[in-house]
């Protein structure tokens, strides 16, 4: 009898609740509005299909993306052919330096990110005289301020792997035989290159995977206007990057496609 009566106790305190109360009072939990929800939502899956289509899992259009990969793989072709490789090793050396400044700029990002946290009441007055603006309280502004912590984080981790990437792209080169050496053996020769290779996508694709983070942290800060003004900058950069990928100047260089400005010129 003590412990049904503990359970009946137990059941009057916490009564069960369905998904649809429950999921509620987590949005009211966070204080998020349903069009808060809503421009989430479509921030996050407009990031997800961007980077599936860049990647060409869900069109079937070459991307730049893929068009460069493929750039990369000639590139290595052309590396194993050469006898003197320093112009690579300086290739290489770019691509590295390139890397490390987007991974320190995002640091410094983070650095700002974490002393608005501390000034939160004077941005919160500078943010609430502008246009197009729902003053929002305290507690939702640094939530959010938290979710561009998380982005620019999460960037910052993806530059920092593809920068180590990009140093075993440098021995993978390094152990990759000279072809004087390899004409008995030219499948050996054909395996190094494809290491190589393979190994230059993969740093190539985390830093764009970090590049994208920066990107997608450029639309998030609409959210600190207004949920309409997030939806609409998560759109317009979606835009934006779609041409850059399947419709610019640049891809139709890299596929050397006919009308491109290297062949007009």
């Amino acid at each position: 009898m003590g412990g049904v009566f503990a359970e009946n106790r137990r059941r009057a305190r916490f009564p069960s609740a369905s998904p649809r109360v429950t999921i509620s009072f987590m949005v009211e939990s966070l204080m998020l509005s349903r069009l808060d929800i809503v421009a989430l939502a479509i921030y996050l899956s407009v990031w997800v299909v961007h980077a599936l289509a860049a990647n060409g899992h869900i069109v079937r259009r070459v991307s730049l993306t893929t068009a460069m990969n493929a750039q990369r793989l000639a590139w290595m072709r052309t590396m194993g052919r050469r006898e003197l490789r320093m112009i690579d090793t300086s290739i290489m050396v770019g691509l590295q330096q390139g890397t490390a400044f987007f991974a320190s700029s995002s640091l410094i990002a983070l650095g700002g990110c974490f002393a608005i946290l501390r000034g939160s009441d004077n941005v919160l007055a500078v943010v609430s005289d502008l246009p197009l603006t729902d003053p929002p309280s305290q507690q939702l502004f640094e939530m959010k301020v938290f979710g561009l912590i998380a982005i620019l984080a999460y960037a910052f981790f993806k530059f920092g792997w593809s920068y180590r990437l990009f140093n075993y792209c440098s021995i993978l080169v390094g152990a990759v035989p000279m072809h004087k050496d390899s004409l008995d053996n030219p499948a050996e020769l054909e395996a190094a290159i494809e290491r190589a290779a393979r190994m230059n996508m993969l740093a190539g694709a985390h830093f764009n995977a970090g590049l994208r983070g920066i990107f997608f942290s450029i639309a998030y800060l609409g959210w600190f206007l207004n949920p309409l003004v997030f939806i609409f900058t998560t759109l317009l950069l979606f835009a934006v990057l779609l041409r850059r990928q399947f419709f610019s100047e640049a891809r139709r260089v890299a596929l050397g496609e006919e009308g491109s400005m290297a062949v007009r010129q």
